[in-house]
C-alpha cells in the first residue's frame, strides 16, 4: 500500500509532467492510466480558466485558443503551488517576454506586469487609512523620520509601452482609443491603488512617480525631500496623505537622516509639519 505523499507525488507527475509511471503502478486492478487524462484536462482546464480571470485583457489580445496554448505550456513549467489560484500566475508576464510565437507584441509582457498588480490589488487586504493627528503630533525631528507604510492595495509601476492605456482600452472595448494609442510612445509611469469604486490606475510624471515611490518603500521623509528636488513635493505629499496612501508609519532610528537646507528653502515652516496642517485645514 503507497503512502498519502508516494501516492501526492505520483499524481502531481500525472498531472502536471504527463509521467504515469508511478501512478499506473498504484491504480486499481483493470484501470488502466489512460483514464487519468480525464483528471489531466480538468486540471489544466480549471488552471486555464483562473489564469484567464487574472489576465482577461492578455486573453482578448491574443485570443483564446492563442492563450490557452500559451497558459497549457507555462502551467507545464509553472505549476501551482498552492490552492488559492487567485494568487497563481505571477511568472505569467515573464514567460510571455520569452515566449517566441508572442514576440511581435512587444508590449504584451509590460501588460501582463499591469495585470497581475491590478489583480494584486483587487486582492489586497483592506486596512484603515492613517490617522492624520498621530503625524501632527510629531516633533519636527521625528516628522523627519516619518517611514510610511502603504496601503496592501497600493503599487508603482514603471512600463515601456502605454500598457495602462491599452489595458483599459480593451476592458472599455473602445476600439477608436486603441486605434489611437502609440505603442512607441515611451515610458509611462503607473501608480495602481483600490479605491471604493474598484481598482484605478493613474499615470504620474517621473518625479513624481519617484517621490511616491520612495515614500512608499519606506525612505524616511526627510530623504525623500532630499532626493527628489523638486518644488512641488509638499503638494504631492498632502496628495498622497488625502487620498488615504498610506495605513501607518515607524520612526527611523535618529541619525539616519541629515538636516538638508533644500527643505527649509521650500517652505518658511517645519518642513513635513507645515504641509500636514495645511492639508487638514
Amino acid at each position: 500500500m503507497p503512502q498519502l505523499l508516494e501516492l501526492q507525488r505520483a499524481m502531481r507527475a500525472s498531472m502536471v509532467e504527463r509521467s504515469d509511471g508511478a501512478i499506473a503502478a498504484m491504480l486499481a486492478e483493470h484501470t488502466g492510466p489512460e483514464r487519468l487524462s480525464i483528471y489531466r484536462n480538468t486540471f489544466v482546464v480549471g488552471v486555464s480558466k483562473a489564469l484567464g480571470l487574472t489576465y482577461p485583457v492578455v486573453r482578448r489580445l491574443v485570443g483564446n485558443d492563442f492563450f490557452d496554448g500559451a497558459a497549457g505550456l507555462f502551467i507545464a513549467d509553472h505549476p501551482p503551488r498552492a490552492a488559492w489560484l487567485d494568487n497563481y500566475g505571477a511568472e505569467f508576464p515573464e514567460f510571455l517576454r520569452s515566449f517566441q510565437p508572442a514576440a511581435t507584441l512587444a508590449y504584451l509582457p509590460d501588460v501582463a506586469r499591469l495585470e497581475w498588480v491590478v489583480s494584486r490589488a483587487l486582492h489586497a487586504a483592506d486596512r484603515e487609512s492613517l490617522d492624520l493627528k498621530r503625524l501632527e503630533a510629531l516633533t519636527p525631528d521625528e516628522q523627519a523620520r516619518v517611514c510610511f507604510v502603504p496601503h496592501p492595495s497600493v503599487a508603482l509601476q514603471r512600463t515601456d509601452y502605454p500598457a495602462d492605456a491599452i489595458w483599459r482600452g480593451v476592458l472599455n472595448g473602445d476600439d477608436a482609443a486603441l486605434a489611437t494609442i502609440d505603442v512607441d510612445s515611451g515610458p509611462a509611469w503607473l501608480l495602481i491603488e483600490r479605491r471604493a469604486s474598484g481598482v484605478e490606475v493613474s499615470r504620474l510624471d517621473e518625479a513624481a512617480w519617484r517621490f511616491v515611490a520612495a515614500l512608499c518603500a519606506g525612505t524616511p521623509l526627510e530623504l525623500a525631500f532630499a532626493e527628489i528636488r523638486e518644488a512641488q513635493t509638499y503638494v504631492l505629499l498632502a496628495e498622497q496623505l488625502t487620498a488615504g496612501r498610506f495605513v501607518d508609519f515607524k520612526l527611523a532610528p535618529s541619525g539616519e537622516t541629515n538636516r538638508n537646507a533644500a527643505l527649509t528653502e521650500q517652505s518658511p515652516g517645519d518642513g513635513p509639519a507645515v504641509i500636514m496642517t495645511q492639508q487638514r485645514g
